[in-house]
């Protein structure tokens, strides 16, 4: 394997655990295993809260160098967030406006019932505003992962939603999320936006960092970070991000 990168970027959903679902075992070992021996960072399109349920409580106690050396970007790199003095601070924040918001969630609305892809019955609200990020989860927040990695497996709907989304936002960014979620920002803010705040706050050239996620197709909302020119790993799921850290990890 080639030397660990002077920082290591992830996708939390389906690369580093479950869609919003703590992190097994065997990828909290090597996770942490991995902060100690380099930076580490999780940009994705969950909110902050999500962050900690999945990632930081999953992780247990860990010393606060260890966490000093742990980037965490929720909404897509709309929000940057670094250990300091024992506690999380935010480095920046890009809310929408009321307007934009309120645009975007007529827009995930309107569509979705166009297209037939709003659920009568969900888990949860399909809707959700994260600040710096709005959010349509078509079976609802708390949908069961297997439920959600059957509603649609080739991204036909998704694909559908977002095209039809980003028509009627053209000020705004839209992209596929997660197994059956759709995220739009502020125009340019998205994970390579993230990906150049870590450059600038680190002092890490990106050509020294490495990606990893699951949705590094153009239609993802990884791809950004591939377009941008950061190395990147492709991974189908969080087993497959695990294999690759144990490997890199090997004497």
């Amino acid at each position: 394997m080639p030397p660990i990168p002077q920082l290591v970027a992830f996708d939390l959903d389906d690369t580093l655990a479950p869609s919003k679902s703590p992190l097994e075992p065997r990828m909290r070992a090597v996770f942490a295993r991995l902060l100690d021996r380099t930076t580490v960072a999780v940009i994705s399109g969950g909110n902050f809260e999500q962050f900690e349920s999945q990632l930081i409580r999953s992780l247990g106690p860990l010393p606060e160098a260890a966490l000093e050396r742990l980037h965490l970007l929720p909404t897509c790199g709309t929000r940057y967030e670094r250990r300091s003095r024992g506690a999380w601070r935010t480095v920046y924040r890009e809310e929408l406006a009321p307007e934009e918001r309120d645009a975007a969630l007529a827009a995930l609305r309107e569509e979705a019932r166009r297209l037939g892809l709003w659920e009568a019955d969900p888990w949860g609200e399909i809707l959700e505003d994260r600040g710096s990020q709005v959010t349509f989860s078509a079976l609802g927040q708390r949908a069961p992962v297997d439920v959600k990695q059957g509603w649609d497996p080739d991204g036909v709907k998704k694909n559908a939603l977002r095209a039809a989304v980003q028509d009627r936002l053209p000020a705004l960014e839209v992209r596929s999320g997660g197994s059956t979620s759709v995220d739009i920002t502020r125009r340019g803010i998205d994970k390579a936006y993230g990906m150049r705040k870590l450059e600038t706050h680190t002092g890490i050239a990106l050509s020294e960092m490495l990606f990893v996620g699951d949705r590094l197709d153009p239609d993802g909302n990884d791809y950004p970070v591939r377009a941008l020119g950061v190395p990147c790993r492709a991974v189908t799921g969080w087993e497959d991000t695990a294999d690759f850290l144990e490997e890199l990890l090997a004497p």
